[in-house]
């Protein structure tokens, strides 16, 4: 009895390091801006309302439109479908948002179907695969910057994040992604980011 007593105790503690030691990670990578000439340049999609880009997503394409004309990159990959009666994709919004400011459309390229990060990095990836391209800065807020760059390496993607560093996602309200963000990258390490995506999809498609 004693002998279980101690496995359960030193599994459980095992399981509070590795947490503990990926939010280092995560708030290690949140603070780290690894941009750098690539290929591309990948916005991860979020809101947007009626074909306006939410003020999170705004700051994203901001950041990415910074990236771009210091010539990091020649064009920017735009993510992100719609959710139900949505008249516009986010991808759709973002594109719209950036070639307001200055972008040309033909340096804009659109995923516009995917409903989760993994799905418009998987469907993203595809078609940049189609153009040889692997070489990738992916852009989104800080608290994500790790778990994207884990999917992008499982993708067969070369990805560095730069974050934006003006999201209006701050305080406590980061400090709750940062605490998602362990508990997705711990488990997605664990069983793949992949799987991860497609347990997730089933359990939304059953709520």
């Amino acid at each position: 009895m004693k002998l279980a007593v101690k496995l359960v105790a030193g599994l459980l503690m095992a399981v509070f390091l590795y947490v503990a030691f990926t939010f280092a990670q995560v708030w290690r990578a949140a603070r780290a801006d690894q941009a750098r000439p690539a290929e591309a340049i990948v916005v991860f999609g979020t809101a947007q309302y009626n074909g306006v880009p939410s003020p999170v997503l705004a700051a994203r394409l901001d950041h990415a439109i910074a990236l771009y004309k210091r010539d990091l990159a020649p064009v920017i990959v735009v993510t992100g479908g719609n959710q139900p009666g949505d008249r516009f994709t986010e991808a759709t919004a973002s594109a719209n948002y950036l070639i307001q400011r200055g972008v040309p459309d033909d340096d804009v390229l659109r995923e516009v179907s995917g409903t989760s990060s993994w799905q418009s990095l998987a469907a993203a990836a595809n078609f940049l695969d189609e153009r040889a391209i692997d070489d990738v800065l992916l852009v989104s807020d800080p608290f994500h910057s790790l778990r994207i760059r884990a999917m992008a390496s499982e993708l067969g993607l070369d990805g560095r994040s730069s974050p934006t560093k003006t999201s209006p996602i701050q305080g406590m309200s980061e400090a709750r992604y940062m605490a998602r963000e362990t508990v997705a990258v711990a488990v997605g390490r664990v069983i793949g980011f992949r799987r991860q995506a497609s347990i997730e999809g089933v359990v939304r498609s059953r709520a």
